[in-house]
């Protein structure tokens, strides 16, 4: 007997098994969902429960019964599940989960709510780097983004006080690609220089208002989650230091892209 827990996403499938008392993931693109099906129905005997924005297309492409769990309900149990095995002591908290776009909730011990979000996200990196690259392959973009420099493109709250000292920390952005005016063309630009800082786009964007959110529940404690920080240390990096720059306090959870997979898993416990 296995237990398969299934979070379909809009980008990606993440599978959670449970096979012998050892936990295994496995992640799959959305493209390849007919594909997943066929390979879920290989276990007939399995305990199957998916979540996620495409559960009820892949629960259609099933020949055996599966449970379904709201995606928001499945992400915070995963989180407690991790939250625990990692030995991490963290009862109220703000939960930003950054798959394609961006869901922010509060948690308080038993309960979680979900209080908002942004459409930029993992999506956002995508698309835009497509549009001023050319390039669409994911490993590629995350690749060039860590050799970029922002300096040239984004304008810091230090270059509009040069000189003086700012009201505010002087790293702070204080508009992504707003100093880019004066260059003639963007031809001036590498692609190393436009993907780092599409990439601090979204991971300030994402930071901001996961900070606005604990500012609001009355807590410090940010745990960040999601497919797109999948290989991509420049996102984390970006996440993490802008967070502790806006005064919270930025946790990352081992597997913590297999949340609402895990929590799926969970259901039949």
């Amino acid at each position: 007997m296995m237990n398969i827990g299934i979070d379909a996403g809009g980008t990606l499938i993440k599978v959670a098994c449970l096979k012998h008392g050892s936990l295994e993931f496995k992640k799959f693109p959305i493209s390849q969902l007919e594909y997943v099906a066929s390979w879920i129905c290989g276990f007939d005997t399995a305990k199957i429960c998916i979540t996620g924005g495409k559960a009820a297309l892949l629960k259609s492409s099933l020949n055996q019964e599966a449970a379904e769990i709201v995606e928001f309900e499945a992400t915070c149990n995963g989180v407690r599940y991790l939250l625990a095995k990692n030995a991490i002591s963290e009862d109220k908290f703000i939960l930003t989960n950054v798959g394609t776009g961006t869901s922010i909730h509060h948690v308080d011990n038993s309960r979680q709510q979900r209080i908002g979000g942004t459409g930029v996200g993992g999506g956002t990196i995508m698309g835009l780097s497509q549009l001023l690259t050319g390039i669409t392959d994911y490993e590629a973009i995350v690749a060039l983004a860590v050799k970029g420099l922002r300096d040239r493109i984004d304008l810091k709250v230090s270059h509009i006080y040069a000189g003086a000292e700012p009201p505010i920390p002087g790293d702070l952005t204080a508009s992504n690609f707003g100093n880019i005016l004066p260059l003639v063309s963007t031809d001036q630009l590498t692609k190393e220089e436009l993907l780092a800082s599409v990439t601090g786009l979204v991971g300030e964007t994402v930071a901001t208002v996961s900070v606005l959110a604990a500012g609001q529940c009355g807590v410090s404690s940010i745990i960040f989650i999601g497919s797109s920080f999948i290989g991509n240390d420049l996102l984390k990096e970006v996440v993490q230091n802008y967070t502790k720059l806006r005064g919270a306090l930025p946790l990352f959870i081992e597997n913590g892209e297999y949340c609402g997979a895990i929590g799926a898993l969970l259901y039949y416990r």
